[in-house]
């Protein structure tokens, strides 16, 4: 599988990503080709060698005829509608078009009005929307199967933008970021932009230190401004290496609390609320805390950009006063969900898969449990019956193992 890398030790912007495609084989005839089937006018796409604190990179010229767009105000609706009435094959509109979702609904969080009433400034202007567009084509042109990226820095201070003094991380950057890692060293400015964040945010797998990979391709995207450290964003792209076969890795938050004063009935409440509102798991733990008392360690288990949603309503649903959280890595086997014909009726049993083979095979328990109620037989009656149908039906499924279906 082909990766690629972004290294944020400067910060990230929607030009550095483009600058640093360039920098990594994608050729600009390539480019101009792809952002050519947007039909837009009135632009120009360059891009320059250039040296940042002794550094080489590239710097990706987006050049706009301001006085032909400089009343052009546009909604995300206006956007959707440029992009989709392309010629950009349809994953490169999709994934541009949800890049520009999550920046529709950060400004929206921020002046607290709806998507669609959201003016874009800044990040909806001309050379945001070939940034953006530009991102998602290069990666395509380069094969990039998945997208990893560093904790991201913000840099500090203030910048001046249509809404004036704004501190940074801008307030747009701040809710594209939530439950992403980030940090800042005091350098001075704004590092990470709206634009990068959304980009990065919205294709990015996970966040964290490199991957094991095979480096094959390195790249360098030049940013205009000149603070302390080298003003670069640096991509790796090569193939992934990791010793865990043919199962996939990805990255979850573990939010926990320890909580030794609440009604414990209303645990049940709260695990299922938690569950519909997407956790990937709920659990409790038995723990001793201070002063002797008896508690409970409440996990979660999410994906990154839920972390705000599920502290909030850990918050408030709970007594708790305080959470942990932190990015955790997960390897899961393949899986599917099938439908099989039983002595039962109709029950849906999960197949778990590694190289070709099944490795693991469980009925599922709600339909288990309407089944047994329904003809008033033993639960575990049902579950062995439908595992031994189950069986018996993928017998003839070429890689199927005893040991994962006894």
């Amino acid at each position: 599988m082909k990766i690629a890398y972004f290294d944020c030790f400067a910060g990230a912007s929607g030009d550095m990503i483009l600058g640093a495609l360039l920098d990594a084989g994608l050729t600009i005839e390539r480019l101009r080709e792809e952002i050519a089937k947007l039909h837009l006018s009135h632009y120009e796409l360059d891009v320059e060698k250039v040296v940042k604190k002794g550094i080489g990179g590239s710097q990706a010229h987006v050049i706009i005829d301001q006085d032909h767009h400089h009343h052009h105000h546009r909604h995300l609706s206006h956007i959707r509608e440029i992009i989709g009435k392309s010629d950009l094959d349809a994953p490169v509109k999709e994934k541009s078009t949800a890049i520009f979702i999550r920046l529709a609904e950060a400004e929206a969080r921020v002046h607290r009005s709806s998507v669609e009433s959201v003016h874009f400034h800044e990040v909806g202007a001309m050379d945001a929307i070939i940034d953006v567009v530009g991102g998602v084509v290069g990666l395509t042109a380069l094969g990039i199967d998945k997208v990893f990226c560093s904790p991201l820095h913000v840099g500090s201070g203030t910048i001046e933008c249509a809404h004036g003094t704004l501190p940074v991380p801008a307030p747009a950057t701040l809710e594209l970021i939530r439950g992403r890692p980030v940090y800042s060293t005091g350098v001075k400015g704004e590092l990470l932009t709206p634009t990068g964040a959304a980009i990065l945010t919205t294709l990015a797998s996970g966040f964290g230190p490199m991957p094991p990979m095979a480096v094959n391709q390195i790249g360098y995207g030049a940013g205009t401004a000149d603070p302390g450290i080298p003003n670069l964003l640096r991509v790796a792209i090569g193939e992934a290496r990791d010793d865990t076969g043919d199962y996939e890795v990805e990255q979850t938050v573990l939010i926990e609390t320890n909580i030794d004063d609440m009604n414990p009935q209303l645990y049940d409440y709260l695990m299922g609320l938690l569950l519909g509102e997407g956790a990937l798991d709920v659990f409790l733990t038995s723990v001793q805390m201070k002063k002797n008392r008896p508690g409970t360690l409440l996990s979660v288990i999410c994906l990154p950009d839920s972390v705000g949603k599920f502290s909030d309503i850990l918050m408030r649903e709970t007594t708790t006063i305080g959470l942990r959280w932190r990015v955790e890595n997960r390897i899961m086997a393949h899986r599917q969900i099938r439908q099989i014909d039983t002595v039962h009726g109709p029950i849906h049993i999960k197949l778990a898969e590694s190289n070709g083979r099944i490795i693991n095979l469980t009925p599922e328990y709600d339909d288990c449990k309407r089944a047994a109620l329904e003809k008033n037989i033993p639960l575990k009656t049902v579950m062995d019956d439908v595992r031994s149908e189950a069986i018996r039906q993928l017998q003839g499924m070429d890689g199927l193992t005893k040991q994962g279906c006894n």
